[in-house]
Order: C-alpha cells, then structure tokens, then sequence
C-alpha cells in the first residue's frame, strides 16, 4: 500500500500533487496549517474521484506537531512510503535592510527545520533498518535557491538553498536503506504563494523574461513531483528537477 503525506497540501502545488497521486493510486494525506477549507476541499475532490484521503492539521515548524502528525498518519494507514515536503512561507518582497530575525527564523523554521522533522519520522518509517520497506521522499525547493531573490526574498531563497544541501545529503545518507531522496525546484508558478509577498501578479510581470515566455501551472510541478516518487524513477537519487521555464 503506498501512502503519500504532502506537506502544505491544501492549494498550488501541493494540492495539485495531492491530487495527481490519489489518481495514481496513493492513499494521500493532506497536510495544512491553517486553511482546513482548502484542505477539505481538496480532500473532496478525491474521494468524489474515487481516491482516498485524510487532512490533518500540523504545523511543520513545530516538533511535537510533525511527530503527531505521523503516528496519526500510522493509525489511519499504516507508515507513509512517499513524502512530499512541499510546505512553506515567505513574506513581503524586501531587500536585506529590512529583514529582522523574526522574519528570517520564522522562514527557516518553517522551510527548513520543517523539511529536516519530516524527513526524520519519514526515514524511521521507510528505512530498513527500522523493518520498513523503502520509500521516496521529494523536496520542494525552488529555482530562487540558484538565483537568489535578490530584493525581493534573499531570506526564502536561502532557506531553498538548505533544502538542496538537504537533498543532497539525505539521499546519500539513506540510499543503501531503500529511500531515494530528490529535489524540484519550480520557478515561476501560478499560484497563492506570490500575493504572500505581496505581488499576486508576479508571475504575469516576470513571464515574458523566461525563455519559455510563459509561467508554469501547479500540474506541471506535480507531473515531475509523481514521477521522482515512482518506480519509473527508481534508480534516481540525489537529483533535481528545474521545473521552471528554462530560467
């Protein structure tokens, strides 16, 4: 039985991802932090498909949170086999003389220690060492960890730059122990994220500087997400997707 945990899985691309691997077969898990709405509403769309899903409210940053999550996650269907570690946050586009310590630890708490808890209860599952059998996990990240953000989000960028130095190490970590480890990293998508920044239209003003003239749909990412996590991947870790334009 495979069963998927997406972090932040309630809107964009988590919830497209939550939606494509409850086609594919997945019992899926919707991670939220806040909007249980969206979270229902995603959830609806699966079991209206036929799929199965449960919605679970944990805010990633918090320890206690993830560890309850997961033992929640195990007596609803048994140990999580794929992890999609897609949560996350950012602030107002500014440049460094405005970010405080608040704002940045709040971003790393959530970006990066968030992917760190889930990683590790993931691992305590899948890894045989601990009588699990294997699983894949997926990394978020983002083309801002190549490109920087700069005056817009130096501090998010940064924090998707740990999730690749994350990536890269886990997956050797864990390889021999059954888990493949890769990242994606979307550039420009169409989604909710921008207007937390402020600038919901950033997508629309950026567009035409991509060598693909266009932004990118959440399906898109979702596409390239499924497929790491699938046998069709197998023999692939410690890799990235720059799903992102050709930027």
């Amino acid at each position: 039985m495979s069963v998927a945990l997406i972090t932040g899985g309630s809107r964009g691309i988590g919830k497209a991802t939550s939606i494509l691997l409850a086609q594919q077969g997945y019992k899926v898990v919707i991670n939220y932090r806040h909007d249980k709405p969206a979270a229902q509403q995603t959830a609806s769309l699966i079991t209206q498909a036929g799929g199965t899903a449960l919605i679970i409210q944990a805010d990633i940053a918090d320890e206690q949170q993830v560890m309850a999550m997961f033992a929640e996650i195990d007596q609803h269907f048994g140990p999580v086999t794929a992890l999609v570690n897609n949560a996350g946050i950012l602030f107002q586009q500014s440049t460094i003389e405005n970010l405080t310590a608040e704002r940045i630890n709040q971003v790393f708490a959530t970006n990066v220690t968030g992917y760190f808890l889930c990683c590790r209860e993931a691992v305590k599952r899948m890894a045989y060492r601990y009588g699990g059998a294997g699983g894949a996990i997926v990394n978020v990240s983002s083309a801002a960890a190549r490109l920087g953000s700069p005056g817009e989000y130096v501090d998010y960028a940064a924090s998707k730059g740990a999730i690749d130095t994350l990536t890269t190490g886990l997956s050797v970590e864990v390889a021999a122990q059954g888990i493949r480890v890769n990242g994606v990293r979307p550039g420009f998508i169409y989604t909710d994220m921008h207007a937390s920044g402020g600038e919901a239209g950033r997508v629309d003003r950026v567009k035409n500087k991509l060598p693909m003239q266009r932004g990118g749909e959440p399906e898109e990412v979702a596409e390239a997400i499924a497929w790491l996590l699938s046998n069709k991947a197998s023999y692939i870790t410690g890799s990235f997707i720059d799903a992102a334009g050709g930027k």
